[in-house]
């Protein structure tokens, strides 16, 4: 056996890439490994969302550099969004990398590989493919590496947000045949999964560029029905797409967890505009309204970026004021950097100094921190249930879990407990998590 390592980059699509990069080497006799200095093989799943994402890359690579002079024969790769962006730059920017594979290039991983070995080439592989069938697994069931698993159901984007580089990187939609879907979850399920977390740009337009195909709502509808399975949540949204069937799926479907994430990006309508996200605060307010009237218990989160080329100070307030509007319960917050080859780094000037970017991201996250720790400290004296993923990161003795609406408990229990639904009472609340007592496991009172 060959050892492989990967170090990943950036978001859940990412994390479901590199699981699919370790299936197919796996027929080639390499087995992961945490220690890089065991590696035969190394890879770097990377991010371009952020410009801080993509300069990680090239530290990492730097640092592997002499790592690759003591190995001469260590392979090192680079694949995701990075390696999509800059394709045979990347070999003449770092000499001491071997190959370079695009988003829809992780089944020819093993050519390439060949090609290093067998005939000393620097393959480049970045070609972008219409046939979904490059998205499906190799043949068997999936592994099951716990009780929670992530299925990719679509790849790519159409909507061309003036900010976003992901349809540059992703391409264009394209959806996995839902029959394929399924039978994935059904086969994770058998194999212990409780919870799957189907991942997408826009998952909400599934099935829209495929004739014939299930729509999203009812994807959820079919998955709703696997036996077996206990938990079903989706990630990311676009809110154009928030249609009333979805908001329906959320009071009907009993799997489908009281949490969507629906990102904003900004509160002002003309920044919204300039980002060319096609939707209005008002609009944007309406679904969020309509959702609570079907669904009250949603908890929602959110993606803001602040200091978006010609930002105004009156602009940043109308962002401060949507938070405190829909009182998210968590966010994911970032400073403007122009991406490359995205409309915005093409037509406007990244304007808005970097010091005033610093101080409205640091108002946002501390407004959001107030917010957050009010509606966790709501939920003190209450009853949640948990899937427990293992070992808590806070307290020895801890397990950790999520509750349908996302929150994340810590309460003292052995972590032989993983994988099972336990009822705990909250007993106390940070802005990031709760803790809990535990009452009862599978409907067993607890000794």
């Amino acid at each position: 056996m060959k050892g492989l390592y990967i170090q990943t980059y950036g978001c859940q699509i990412n994390q479901c890439d590199s699981d699919r990069m370790a299936r197919v080497l796996g027929k080639m006799n390499y087995t992961l490994t945490d220690n890089v200095e065991e590696a035969d093989l190394i890879l770097l799943n990377t991010c371009s969302v952020r410009d801080k994402a993509e300069q990680k890359v090239y530290s990492a690579l730097g640092r592997w550099r002499e790592l690759k002079e003591r190995k001469k024969e260590l392979i090192i790769g680079v694949g995701g969004c990075v390696a999509q962006q800059e394709g045979e730059d990347l070999l003449r920017r770092v000499p001491h990398l071997d190959l370079v594979f695009g988003t829809h290039n992780i089944h020819r991983l093993d050519r390439m590989l060949e090609e290093v070995q067998s005939l000393g080439k620097r393959p480049v592989e970045i070609a972008f493919y219409r046939d979904p069938s490059y998205m499906e697994e190799l043949e068997g069931a999936p592994e099951v590496k716990g009780p929670k698993a992530f299925v990719a159901i679509m790849q790519g984007c159409n909507k061309v947000c003036s900010f976003c580089v992901v349809p540059y990187v992703r391409g264009r939609e394209i959806s996995r045949p839902s029959d394929n879907i399924v039978r994935e979850v059904r086969e994770l399920t058998r194999g212990g999964v409780k919870e799957v977390m189907l991942l997408g740009q826009n998952v909400n337009s599934y099935g829209k560029a495929s004739q014939g195909e299930l729509t999203f709502p009812e994807l959820l509808h079919k998955l709703n029905g696997i036996g077996g399975l206990e938990r079903i949540r989706f990630t990311t949204s676009h809110p154009e797409d928030l249609s009333s069937e979805l908001i329906e799926a959320y009071a009907t479907l009993d799997l489908l967890c009281e949490h969507l994430h629906l990102p904003v990006q900004s509160g002002s309508d003309s920044v919204l505009q300039r980002m060319r996200r096609g939707y209005t605060r008002g609009e944007y307010m309406g679904k969020i309204q309509r959702l609570r009237d079907r669904c009250p218990e949603t908890a929602l989160s959110t993606d803001i970026i602040v200091g978006f080329p010609g930002e105004t100070e009156e602009e940043f307030q109308a962002t401060l004021e949507i938070l405190q509007e829909v009182a998210y319960d968590e966010i994911y917050a970032f400073s403007f950097s122009p991406r490359p080859q995205t409309v915005a780094a093409k037509i406007y000037r990244d304007d808005v100094p970097s010091e005033i970017k610093k101080q409205r991201l640091e108002a946002v996250l501390n407004l959001q921190q107030e917010i957050s720790l009010k509606k966790n400290r709501e939920r003190i004296g209450c009853v949640e249930e948990i899937l427990v993923e293992g070992p808590s990161k806070l307290r020895q003795g801890q397990i950790m879990g999520r509750t349908r609406t996302n929150r994340i408990v810590n309460a003292m229990g052995p972590e032989s407990l993983a994988g099972e639904m336990v009822a705990v009472r909250v007993t106390g609340a940070s802005a990031n998590s709760l803790v809990g007592e535990m009452l009862k496991v599978n409907q067993r009172e607890v000794a």
